[in-house]
């Protein structure tokens, strides 16, 4: 045992472990089953396989986690594809490098028993919402499709309280409500919801969730080993969908409940299987939704919104 000791010293000496790359990411919100793959690529260990040493931190102003990478205080940030496009025009130097989830989650929410049974009859209503600009366009663009305007519509600010306000008969619908959310959290309060997907009812297709970094300071290679972590966390997440939840349970007491038990099951599907591959129709279409809602003033190209960077280091 001694000797072999000594040899695995003098091996260990002969090729000294490489030293982790530390790297911040800020998440969007709490930790809640939206992060899975973060988390389990954490848990399993795929991030250290990497070389990477990631510090997770959820913000205490969802709005931030943007404005600080595009400040330099970060090297990535969960955001949200229609919030990126309106950043960019803002002037934040920002780029999408990676898909977290990879389909609508926003929807239309009403009560399954109640008087909204199609957006159709939402005219004279009242509609929930949390945050203006893109979730009235989405909802304007929903009642377009059914001869409806945002005129017809009573719009209320419930600031995040959206399943609450509408069980509660404060409104008669929702907009921006989560499905693999606010569906459960309603069924478990023994209320039934009705969602309209918005990618249903007149909205282009997008990505929900994604990474974005700092388009004129980000490390491309750290960011791809980032992504390739993520990959392998939820290639095993499909794999063993039982085994990664009680991972991501142990993690923290709070998670471990019914809500998040059913969102993990719901979200598992629409994580991105290949979180580096880029839909260039994808944002073109969405930032021509934007421009035609009036929320920015000119088109830009895909190549300002979004940016492959395992392509871009191939070219180097």
């Amino acid at each position: 045992m001694k000797l072999l000791s000594l040899t695995t010293a003098l091996a260990l000496a002969a090729s000294p472990l490489m030293a982790q790359d530390k790297m911040t990411l800020l998440l969007d919100w709490f930790v809640n089953p939206d992060h899975g793959p973060i988390i389990v690529a954490q848990e399993k260990g795929y991030f250290a396989e990497q070389d990477l040493q990631v510090e997770i931190i959820a913000p205490a102003d969802p709005s931030d986690p943007p404005k600080m990478v595009a400040a330099g205080q970060a090297d990535l940030a969960i955001s949200y594809q229609p919030q990126l496009h309106l950043q960019i025009h803002q002037g934040l130097p920002l780029q999408r490098v990676g898909t977290l989830v990879a389909t609508p989650l926003n929807c239309l929410l009403a009560l399954k028993d109640g008087p909204i049974s199609s957006p159709a009859d939402l005219q004279g209503k009242k509609v929930g919402f949390s945050v203006g600009g893109v979730e009235e366009a989405v909802l304007g663009t929903i009642l377009t499709t059914y001869g409806l305007t945002l005129d017809d519509v009573e719009l209320v600010n419930v600031n995040w309280s959206l399943s609450p306000s509408l069980m509660s008969g404060q409104v008669d619908a929702v907009i921006g409500a989560f499905r693999n959310f606010e569906l459960n959290q309603m069924e478990i309060e023994g209320i039934e919801g009705r969602c309209f997907y918005v990618e249903e009812h007149g909205l282009p297709a997008y990505d929900e969730l994604i990474y974005v970094a700092n388009k004129d300071s980000m490390d491309r290679d750290m960011i791809a080993r980032f992504l390739a972590a993520t990959e392998k966390a939820t290639q095993y997440m499909v794999n063993h969908p039982d085994d990664s939840w009680e991972i991501f349970a142990a993690t923290s007491t709070e998670l471990q409940d019914e809500l998040n038990k059913r969102a993990w099951a719901d979200t598992l599907p629409r994580f991105a299987l290949r979180p580096t591959a880029m839909d260039a129709g994808r944002y073109a279409k969405f930032e021509a939704f934007l421009h035609k809602a009036g929320l920015v003033p000119t088109v830009n190209d895909v190549a300002v919104i979004t940016v492959d960077v395992t392509v871009d280091m191939a070219s180097k």
